[in-house]
């Protein structure tokens, strides 16, 4: 069969749905399959080609975007105006969360490295879903918060780590000075 037509004629699997994909989002993760349905209703699919620049480091941040496919890199550029990769983001990654709930200016960059299909959430969507299904937007800030913090906690963790290396490294060397040797 002509692959033009068996596309065409191809039932769709749950696991080519876009519920089940928001389903494997941390964000998403408490959700049932009804309250998936309503989500799919808020969120906005983009296909963005190669190189594509999505928000500049310092522009307003109005939400977040999943990843579907493709690869997404995140990064800051340097005084000297060279680019220094933060992340390299793929399938299933999510970012710019917390621009979900406050506005914010964006703290990095970020760029499509091939066809990607991203999936936005944003503010203006989700403040307006709490009035009509407050319980559906109540689940998906606590899937949020449990999100951030969890990214909060890893990120103190990195800062410690490096923190031990700075300050050995500046540390004098000490001497062993022991006067029965």
């Amino acid at each position: 069969m002509n692959p033009l037509w068996s596309n065409i004629f191809r039932k769709k699997t749950e696991e080519d749905s876009l519920a089940h994909f928001l389903r494997t989002l941390a964000v998403f993760a408490d959700l049932g399959r009804r309250e998936l349905n309503f989500i799919e209703t808020l969120v906005h699919p983009r296909h963005y080609a190669p190189a594509e620049t999505l928000f500049e480091e310092g522009d307003p941040g109005t939400g977040m975007y999943a990843i579907r496919s493709g690869r997404v890199s995140i990064f800051v550029r340097k005084p000297d105006g060279q680019k220094e990769q933060l992340a390299l983001l793929g399938p299933g990654d999510f970012f710019g969360e917390s621009t979900l709930l406050a506005p914010a200016r964006r703290t990095a960059s970020a760029r499509t490295l091939e066809n990607t299909e991203l999936i936005g959430l944003f503010r203006a969507d989700l403040l307006e879903a709490t009035q009509k299904h407050p319980a559906v937007t109540n689940t998906i800030l606590i899937g949020l918060a449990r999100t951030l913090s969890e990214r909060l906690q890893a990120a103190e963790i990195e800062l410690r780590q490096l923190r031990k290396v700075i300050s050995s490294a500046a540390a004098p060397a000490s001497v062993d000075i022991d006067p029965e040797s």
